[in-house]
């Protein structure tokens, strides 16, 4: 790509969204910020706002146009099944087909590594693992959904970045702020030897960055790249963790005891060995995403 790519982020203003853009703009890259709020863009050199729902074919076509690669964030998590499928599914494929239209080498899609089955006696999981069944629940099924859309909007070289938990400071962010939330209420109870899938929210936004700006070359093989013209998936995980280490941090930081219970649970890990091939490694370790969270949780009380 040129030395300046232009790259298109959708929920530009969210966790994930201000972490590309702030990634993105660290490899000189130009940004279009899409968000829904006039101001909510994040203040960085080289960032524009663009203010509609990126839905909308007028604002798709007008962003994708002279653009490099697009970037999308954006599930509304937590929302009503048809919500999701509105923004998800419907709405993300109207951003693909404008990208494609109009050129755009990449898309990069947020996804989740919530799509894959994770349930007790499974070992460990790669890209090529079984997906969890239609009716698991509502996040997984339009994620899943999503996904399969995308893959049908042919002339892109698509990849789908897979991450569990996103961690980092702020208020958008779920296991920062609405799970602690949750645990204060009484209502997370979970085996302590479960593993819990994170990654923090900078080494995910490197990745994607890389990938949005060509710094990650395609290739034949998906184990070196995203193959060109078809939908790659990448597994993106921190290092191995258990809910021991995530609700333990939480309930000391809260001053509760934590909840814990002894239901069969899965104890693999998730393979991030693809996206260490296309050169990616976690610089945020378990002790400093954890630091983050306790001091985080401690300062607002």
């Amino acid at each position: 790509m040129d030395a300046s790519p232009v790259v298109v982020v959708t929920g530009a203003n969210g966790l994930v969204g201000t972490a590309v853009c702030r990634a993105l703009v660290e490899r000189s890259a130009q940004v279009r910020a899409v968000v829904r709020r006039a101001g909510s863009a994040p203040a960085l050199d080289g960032v524009t706002e663009h203010v509609g729902n990126f839905a909308d074919e007028s604002l798709a076509r007008t962003v994708t146009q002279g653009a490099d690669a697009v970037v999308t964030t954006v599930h509304p998590m937590g929302s009503p099944r048809e919500v999701q499928h509105r923004v998800g599914v419907e709405g993300t494929p109207v951003l693909a087909r404008a990208a494609r239209d109009a050129g755009v080498a990449r898309l990069v899609h947020v996804s989740t590594a919530g799509v894959y089955d994770r349930s007790a006696g499974v070992g460990d999981v790669a890209e090529d693992g079984a997906l969890v069944p239609e009716g698991s629940d509502d996040y997984a099924d339009t994620k899943n959904a999503t996904d399969a859309a995308l893959a049908q909007v042919g002339g892109l070289t698509t990849v789908l970045v897979r991450p569990p938990a996103v961690m980092g400071a702020g208020e958008t962010s779920i296991w920062n702020s609405l799970r602690p939330q949750d645990v204060r209420g009484g209502g997370l109870r979970v085996n302590p030897a479960k593993t819990w899938g994170w990654v923090h929210v900078d080494d995910l936004a490197a990745l994607i960055a890389d990938v949005a700006t060509g710094a990650v070359a395609t290739a034949d093989d998906p184990e070196r790249g995203p193959v060109a013209g078809s939908t790659t998936a990448v597994i993106v995980a921190g290092e191995p963790a258990t809910w021991r280490d995530y609700l333990g941090t939480v309930t000391d930081a809260l001053g509760v005891e934590p909840e814990w219970s002894d239901e069969p649970v899965w104890t693999g890990q998730l393979r991030s060995d693809r996206a260490r091939g296309w050169g990616w490694a976690p610089r945020v370790s378990l002790a400093q995403a954890m630091d983050e969270l306790r001091q985080g949780l401690t300062t607002r009380g």
